[in-house]
């Protein structure tokens, strides 16, 4: 009689998306990501579990980790943690896991009293996943709106922060993402036919509109709305562009347009850049940056510029060909499902 497969779902929570992976004997074999907007209301929560129904169905466990608490829906951190928690344990009545950092996995109720631990802990469950795979790397997993910087030493996590609060304070969270981040995020000004132009305050535009005038975008990556409601085309972006800084699409040519959007990701990398000099301290010069997220185009530019080698996390980890991309964009989901198929 043929053996029956091992099957793990992983889930992130995050306060913009869900991202769910189902692994088979160890695999990765599907991935996706959904919008859940969850400062409008759990409910949103609630649809994309529905919607995701088919990628988790039959897992013999389920996987969890969480940055959603995050959401402004919550008055705290610790009451986020525990609305999450009651969604997760009404929604999934079979075997579930929780990902509580350096605890490991843990069952809802012991997960109920490490809040601190489970709070945002997805980078920790992806660092310990490249720590096992790779040895030693400075990891940098890019998403739509943060990015995290961690060292691995020795087949271990060497973080020096924990809470979002102190890993801002190191340098391995910096508030950044590769489409929701607001330009004004990244710069203040920028140069317009030879002249340094403040910007208006305002969420006229995102990363997203540069990045997406820069060719470099994947629609399906930016699952969001434009900041004025319109069209996701690179006339929209520049037309958005445009407003930031007081102008209207007309009034620059195309090849300007190209070249204020490159300066908004140059100013990103900027930021990126410095504090992964921070993170990357203790490590040898010849050590790797293993890249996930959605950012991954950035990351690779980062890796040029540090003069260190660049190694995606879609090709470390076991998955499918067809899915490795999306598996490395929802990398903290891919790691739970299989931190925790390892345990079975």
């Amino acid at each position: 009689m043929e053996k029956r497969k091992s099957i793990v779902a992983g889930f992130d929570i995050g306060g913009a998306h869900l991202k769910v992976t189902r692994a088979e004997d160890g695999r990765i074999v599907e991935a996706v990501t959904i919008a859940t907007p969850l400062w409008l209301g759990l409910d949103k929560l609630t649809s994309a579990f529905e919607e995701t129904a088919p990628i988790y169905a039959g897992a013999d466990l389920n996987a969890f980790t969480m940055t959603g608490e995050l959401a402004d829906i919550f008055p705290s951190r610790d009451a986020g943690v525990a609305a999450l928690l009651d969604e997760i344990s009404s929604r999934f009545p079979g075997e579930k896991l929780i990902y509580a950092g350096p605890f490991g996995f843990v069952g809802v109720e012991q997960a109920a009293r490490l809040s601190i631990d489970v709070a945002s802990a997805n980078w920790h469950a992806t660092a310990s996943l490249v720590a096992k795979l790779a040895g030693d790397a400075l990891f940098v997993d890019m998403g739509s709106t943060t990015t995290d910087i961690i060292a691995v030493k020795n087949g271990a996590v060497a973080n020096d922060g924990y809470t979002d609060a102190g890993r801002l304070l190191t340098g391995e969270l910096v508030y950044t993402g590769f489409s929701r981040t607001f330009l004004f995020g990244v710069a203040s000004s920028a140069p317009v036919r030879g002249r340094l132009t403040p910007l208006m305050n305002e969420y006229f535009a995102s990363i997203a509109d540069a990045h997406r005038i820069l060719g470099v975008l994947d629609e399906k990556d930016d699952r969001h709305s434009t900041a004025d409601g319109k069209e996701k085309t690179v006339d929209g972006s520049i037309a958005r562009l445009a407003r930031m800084i007081g102008r209207d699409a007309a009034d620059l040519t195309q090849p300007e347009w190209r070249e204020i959007a490159r300066w908004f990701s140059e100013q990103q990398l900027r930021k990126i850049h410095d504090a992964a000099s921070l993170v990357a301290g203790p490590l040898a010069r010849d050590v790797p940056i293993v890249g996930a997220g959605t950012g991954r185009w950035q990351i690779r530019r980062l890796a040029e510029r540090m003069e260190r080698r660049f190694v995606d996390f879609a090709e470390i980890i076991p998955a499918d060909d067809a899915v490795r991309g999306e598996a490395s964009s929802v990398a903290p989901a891919s790691a739970v499902a299989l931190l925790a198929g390892s345990q079975l």
